[in-house]
């Protein structure tokens, strides 16, 4: 089921004009409170994203953690945590899962002994490979109701947002 349409809900004249009213309360508050917007416009987005990432039997954290480690390489398990924003107990059991389905690789690590560094194997480079294909959908499908000049405007508002400057800066 797609996050944008639910199919189970009910329509008709009274839940059209309740989805109206939903949407100007929505528009207004929109206007008044940007972070509000963001949240669920945020929401949307990783609901599209969890949805395509699940065709390939992974989360979307799983995903992402499959993309920095082959973006930087080898990484301790906290510093995954740390970088990708994923609660530390999340993060354990998503690096059990992709290493107990052979994508990702446990080694002690050479500078601490007690910790262990995560390693991408090659059965995790063709997992991200193939979830990545989903991308483009799913940034499209959620990207829809803007344009080609808004979705670029919006790139490089979201990118100067969480990095604190502008792209290429």
């Amino acid at each position: 089921m797609s996050a944008l349409h639910d199919p189970s809900a009910p329509t008709g004249p009274a839940n059209d004009s309740q989805r109206s009213r939903r949407g100007e309360f929505f528009a207004q508050l929109a206007d008044r409170r940007p972070d509000i917007a963001l949240c669920k416009a945020s929401l949307l987005a990783v609901r599209t994203a969890e949805e395509a990432a699940a065709l390939h039997g992974i989360t979307l954290a799983q995903h992402m953690i499959l993309q920095m480690l082959d973006a930087v390489g080898p990484a301790s398990q906290q510093a995954l945590s740390d970088e990708l924003r994923i609660d530390r107990s999340t993060m354990v059991r998503c690096i059990d899962a992709l290493e107990k389905g052979g994508h990702v690789q446990r080694h002690r690590d050479s500078a601490d002994r007690r910790a262990y560094s995560v390693h991408l194997t090659e059965s995790g480079r063709t997992l991200l490979a193939d979830a990545d294909q989903e991308v483009p959908g799913v940034l499209k499908q959620t990207l829809a109701p803007l344009t080609d000049g808004e979705r670029a405007d919006l790139t490089r508002l979201l990118a100067k947002l969480v990095t604190g400057t502008a792209p290429g800066a």
